[in-house]
């Protein structure tokens, strides 16, 4: 399967060159509030209904807004209620996947290839779910069949970010540059988000230079990504320069409706010293993660626990959340445990609203 590459290459935010980030963040804030006039004037296509939910993930990815993942659960459901076609299934089915109920995605998956879905599709979709659940084996022979297919930026970039997961660091790293040099689109979100999951593949490895560079070139890319910037965050935190995890936290813990930020914050001030604003933010944290748990306990159970164990002190919540996931694990809901949301990266390379490297974004580059 594997094709003859060259060693890894550093990533350069110069190459490929594609549309300045703060445009191209500008325009898909546009194209959403044109794709939701179109649906409240009752002109949208089952195509642009699947695209709004889609282009909704991928702004609630990047910009660290749980609020667009809630509106885009919404449309689904809708979509489903209204329409019951192939298109709403597969929108539904994505949703549950981004919220870590698998199985219910792949019920979804299973209807929506029923009605009319192709196989092509579906097989993406499911090889995602199936990473979501651990199941790596399977998921990797559907990446596999999906290059032989066609060795495209999409399909070589999801196999690349399996390897990552897998750990088997130097066949990610080949397919991450092959990828690269097929890219042909002028969206920098895809870019992004593959150069994020590989600084996150570093980072979990405690190579805290190698991520930090990834990480970096992910936000000269796109310079609102908000996880990208925590990253880094956590990153300084660990070379020893908390200031400037301060300095990227403030900003995303006041902005962002993501508890994790106000929790990363509050535990870097606590080893500052400065206790009385590890409080305020902790308080907030606590706050947040409380009304998420019971909303999607599949997806923030783990980062509640992690909270409750770190700076929210309080190790009896955090045994009993990480129970949730643990008898998630044993009926094999929930296959890896501690899988958050923002590092499904594959998943938005793979189906991004096809309108992303269609070029709309050359309209204001």
């Amino acid at each position: 399967m594997m094709t003859n590459v060259r060693p890894m290459q550093t990533s350069s935010p110069g190459w490929p060159q594609t549309t300045d980030g703060s445009i191209a963040a500008r325009n898909l804030h546009a194209q959403i509030e044109g794709l939701q006039a179109d649906a409240t004037s009752g002109y949208s296509t089952a195509e642009t209904q699947l695209c709004l939910i889609d282009l909704l993930v991928l702004r609630g990815r990047t910009l660290g807004r749980i609020a667009d993942y809630r509106r885009a659960e919404q449309l689904a459901n809708q979509f489903v209620r209204e329409t019951g076609s192939a298109e709403s299934f597969l929108g539904r089915a994505r949703m549950h996947a981004l919220f870590h109920r698998f199985r219910a995605a792949l019920g979804d998956l299973d209807i929506a290839q029923a009605l009319s879905i192709d196989q092509t599709t579906a097989e993406e979709e499911r090889a995602a779910i199936f990473q979501g659940l651990g199941r790596y084996d399977e998921a990797l022979a559907l990446r596999q069949q999906a290059v032989a297919r066609c060795a495209s930026f999409e399909s070589l970039a999801a196999l690349a970010g399996l390897y990552a997961e897998r750990g088997e660091i130097e066949t990610a790293q080949q397919l991450h540059e092959e990828s690269q040099l097929r890219y042909c689109g002028v969206s920098p979100f895809p870019l992004a988000l593959l150069d994020f999951q590989f600084g996150q593949m570093w980072m979990h490895r405690g190579e805290w230079k190698k991520a930090q560079k990834l990480l970096q070139f992910a936000v000269r890319r796109l310079p609102a990504y908000a996880p990208a910037q925590g990253h880094l965050a956590e990153v300084a935190a660990e070379i020893g320069d908390a200031e400037d995890a301060v300095a990227r936290l403030y900003p995303l813990a006041m902005s962002s409706d993501d508890p994790d930020y106000a929790s990363q914050l509050a535990r870097i001030l606590q080893d500052l010293g400065r206790i009385e604003e590890s409080r305020h933010w902790c308080r907030l944290a606590a706050t947040v993660y409380a009304s998420l748990v019971v909303e999607y306990p599949e997806a923030f159970a783990d980062h509640a626990a992690e909270f409750w164990l770190g700076p929210g002190a309080n190790p009896n919540k955090a045994v009993e959340l990480a129970q949730i996931n643990f008898e998630r694990l044993r009926s094999g809901v929930h296959g890896t445990g501690c899988q958050r949301i923002e590092s499904e990266g594959s998943k938005a390379i793979v189906h991004p609203c096809k309108e992303q490297n269609r070029g709309y974004e050359n309209r204001g580059k």
